[in-house]
């Protein structure tokens, strides 16, 4: 997992394998970002388990309550095909969550 900062938008690039091992690492990098307006890029994953999905819908939950941007971008047919498997639809991580 890499942060990417730049001055007008935050970048987490996830890791290839989001197994309950990087459940932890992401949990802490997220949490270093919480307040901040973010994207997350799943480009990389190959393979997602139950306890990265959880740290996932935390952060969402999370930026929600917040009141700070977070979305989801380069999601992976990969990426899309875990989700399905962990009974998450892909439309929640396609639209950009802000409260209002």
């Amino acid at each position: 997992m890499t942060t990417v900062t730049d001055p007008s938008q935050r970048i987490l690039e996830l890791a290839a394998v989001l197994d309950f091992r990087a459940a932890t690492p992401l949990a802490e990098g997220l949490l270093a970002l919480r307040g901040t307006a973010l994207t997350i890029d799943t480009s990389r994953v190959e393979r997602i388990g139950g306890q990265c999905l959880q740290v996932l819908l935390s952060a969402k939950q999370t930026w929600s309550a917040d009141d700070t941007a977070l979305s989801f971008t380069n999601l992976t047919p990969t990426f899309i095909e875990g989700l399905r498997l962990l009974g998450i639809a892909e439309a929640d991580f396609t639209r950009e969550e802000m409260s209002e």
